[in-house]
């Protein structure tokens, strides 16, 4: 099998356009000028490495008939190799109507299973397993011409079935394993490829151990697809990722592993330019240039607290045609004190305003530490503290019902009433003259008085009398 050597390879590289409903502007304006871009370098190919819907569509919705109509485009150009994406955004099917929207002369192949394709003479011819066999290869060479790049492509893994095959457990791990392995296998071939003068490219949509969200989160664990290790035992020029936001790349003896990041900004609070990347790749030597889309420009002013008014007035001086975020924390209380009306109309010529209030609930503690308190007799005495009460008496109350029964205690408050000394009851007036002489005439009761009408009698006079 014998090669001969070619020229360097140019190639547009997309990802993650999610185009749906409430995408549609910012994704064909940035994708829309990522085709007229790319098209003027004048590519040899294009590449969409996955998540190209945000979600299922209708065919004939706006959202994917305009992304049928951007592809169709890039076809017109060159040949277009779209890669499935992650399940809940493209879900299985999604890209089969892709395959029927290609140009006159250059088609559009759409990569859902783990395997290579040769782009051969503007056709792609895909290995029958995994990788291409020495006598596919052969026979490339014999009845299409030779291949002008091979891809090894690895869509998005069904982890479902995965786990059937080796257990829940085992599947977050297994995924990374598996995919290490595949792509060891897959470097044999593309050594021999590239020792021959046939660039190769790698293209995956997945998460790479160590990179970093568009939030700039690195993403560490065991549970990822790749390692960077991984991707280079590939063997590949140029390895094209997609699935995470934020444009970034590695490289290792000329060969270059990166993520264009999406096409456009598509949620609040993502750092960095957004774009396409632009690939030149020769054998021993390949560059990713990011070309920068018009993507949206967003603003995030968060307060912890009320907001500011005066620092929001400067921040909405220079929003114009801007997307703001406004978010800030406030006690419940307090809730009352901010005006959203007076903050609208401070940023009414931006684009979009989004406010987002934390409110924080008022908590109130009874008895505080009384949680922590081993014993109940604790407690009481923790609550007397805070409340400035002496529980002393009841802690010795609370103690006899703790230790002693009803009988013993009954006897106890008895016994207790006979040691005090208790003043004897007024004996009544009949009492008192049965206790006297019988020479002393008896005392006449006293006369009540009748009735008084407060409000015609004379009260005072009838005191006096």
């Amino acid at each position: 099998m014998k090669f001969q050597e070619r020229d360097q390879l140019r190639v547009g590289h997309f990802s993650d356009l999610h185009y749906s409903p409430g995408n549609l502007v910012e994704a064909d304006r940035c994708f829309g000028f990522a085709v007229d871009d790319a098209i003027a370098a004048g590519c040899d190919a294009y590449v969409i490495s996955g998540d190209s819907t945000d979600h299922r569509l209708d065919a004939h919705s706006p959202a994917f008939s305009g992304l049928a109509r951007r592809v169709h485009r890039l076809a017109c150009a060159a040949p277009v190799l779209m890669l499935q994406g992650t399940f809940s955004h493209e879900p299985p099917g999604t890209l089969d109507v892709f395959r029927f929207v290609g140009g006159e002369a250059c088609p559009v192949y759409v990569a859902d299973r783990i395997h290579q394709v040769a782009l051969s003479r503007g056709e792609f011819i895909a290995s029958h397993g995994s990788v291409f066999t020495i006598e596919e290869l052969e026979e490339i060479a014999e009845t299409h011409g030779d291949p002008k790049v091979v891809f090894t492509c690895v869509p998005t893994v069904n982890k479902a079935t995965l786990a059937a095959a080796v257990g829940v457990s085992n599947a977050a791990t297994a995924v990374g394993d598996h995919l290490a392995a595949y792509l060891a296998a897959a470097g044999a071939i593309n050594r021999l490829l590239r020792e021959q003068g046939i660039r190769t490219i790698g293209v995956s949509h997945g998460t790479v151990n160590g990179c970093q969200t568009e939030h700039g989160v690195p993403m560490a664990g065991f549970d990822h697809e790749f390692t960077i290790g991984s991707l280079f035992d590939a063997d590949c020029d140029a390895f094209m990722l997609g699935h995470i936001h934020r444009a970034q790349q590695w490289e290792r003896e000329g060969r270059v592993v990166a993520y264009p990041g999406s096409i456009g900004r598509f949620h609040y609070g993502e750092i960095g330019a957004k774009g396409y990347l632009r690939w030149n790749i020769e054998l021993g030597q390949v560059t990713a240039t990011q070309m920068e889309t018009p993507a949206r420009e967003t603003v995030c002013v968060d307060f912890d607290g009320p907001p500011d008014m005066a620092r929001l007035a400067e921040v909405a001086a220079g929003a114009a045609d801007k997307f703001v975020r406004i978010r800030w924390s406030i006690n419940e209380e307090h809730r009352q004190l901010v005006d959203r009306d007076a903050i609208q109309a401070l940023f009414r010529n931006s684009a979009e305003v989004k406010i987002e209030a934390r409110i924080l609930p008022a908590v109130r503690s009874r008895a505080e530490g009384i949680s922590r308190a081993a014993s109940l007799p604790e407690k009481l005495g923790r609550w007397g503290e805070l409340a400035g009460v002496d529980t002393g008496p009841l802690v010795d109350r609370l103690s006899q019902l703790q230790n002693l029964d009803a009988q013993s205690i009954a006897d106890g408050v008895l016994a207790n009433l006979a040691d005090l000394d208790i003043p004897q009851p007024v004996p009544s007036a009949a009492a008192m003259q049965s206790a006297l002489p019988a020479s002393v005439p008896p005392v006449a009761p006293v006369q009540k008085s009748a009735a008084l009408d407060w409000l015609n009698d004379d009260l005072f006079a009838a005191e006096a009398a």
